[in-house]
């Protein structure tokens, strides 16, 4: 009986209430798991994103938080990322990561498509002894494009580079580094408030070796999960969903989970 119940409340709270407390169904919109979407935040509305990664292989996790505001309207957003690390590649360590302050500009948004480039400074707030950073200013962009697709379809697809002059490496050692980041998605809109998504995220990053030399380091992902709203009255909304990373190519062998949580509300 109580899995019952809490399966009917599952659903009841999936496919938007009705009752007293929340307001007619708002459709979830920038909520992408590990893309970016191009849909900057609106007049008012702020929003605060935490997602937790963890990958079973070597047991490492990463969570982020990030924090959203339109500046003032939808055609200019700052938001500031602030990432915690767990690492197992060479002996635990954990701790905060490189914060990146963003700026994304609304270039294009006429339904169905939406472009909103990226350009972020990266903090070397991290521990770069420890692997938690980078150990200088760096800098990084992102172009992600999003196209909707008649009612029911939403794709999302992501192209971007980072470049950190003079990187810190083991013992000291200076080099600049690059990466480069992409990644394309589909969404399967059941309602306006209960999405099914499939995500491909791939990276390819330098790293400072301790003899001094220079390793590429490649990941790939396919990530598919699920996503729904709860929406209030007071015009907050509740976006909590999960997924299940595998890894393909050079990531094959490894999977875990991905949680996520969005809340969304009028700054005043």
């Amino acid at each position: 009986m109580k899995r019952m119940g809490l399966l009917a409340m599952l659903v009841f709270a999936t496919f938007g209430y009705s009752g007293a407390w929340a307001e007619e169904a708002k459709k979830i919109r920038d909520n992408s798991f590990l893309l970016e979407e191009a849909y900057n935040q609106e007049l008012g509305v702020i929003q605060h994103i935490q997602a937790f990664q963890y990958i079973k292989k070597d047991k490492s996790w990463n969570y982020t938080f990030t924090e959203e505001w339109p500046v003032p309207k939808e055609t200019h957003q700052l938001s500031a990322t602030v990432p915690v690390s767990h690492l197992n590649s060479d002996g635990t360590e954990t701790g905060i990561g490189d914060i990146l302050l963003n700026y994304r500009h609304q270039l294009v948004f006429r339904d169905p498509v939406a472009l909103a480039p990226r350009l972020s400074l990266i903090l070397p707030t991290g521990d770069d002894e420890r692997g938690l950073g980078g150990g200088a200013l760096g800098f990084q962009a992102n172009i992600p494009l999003s196209v909707e697709i008649g009612d029911r379809w939403v794709t999302h697809w992501n192209l971007g580079a980072t470049y950190i002059p003079n990187a810190k490496g083991p013992g000291g050692v200076r080099r600049d580094t690059t990466g480069f980041n992409y990644g394309a998605s589909l969404i399967y809109l059941v309602s306006e408030n209960f999405n099914f998504l499939v995500e491909a995220a791939g990276t390819s990053q330098q790293s400072i070796q301790g003899d001094g030399l220079i390793r590429r380091e490649e990941s790939l992902f396919i990530n598919p999960g699920v996503r729904f709203a709860l929406n209030l009255k007071s015009g907050l909304q509740i976006v909590p969903g999960v997924g299940v990373p595998i890894g393909v190519g050079p990531s094959k062998g490894e999977y875990g989970v991905f949680l996520y949580l969005s809340l969304e509300h009028p700054a005043f």
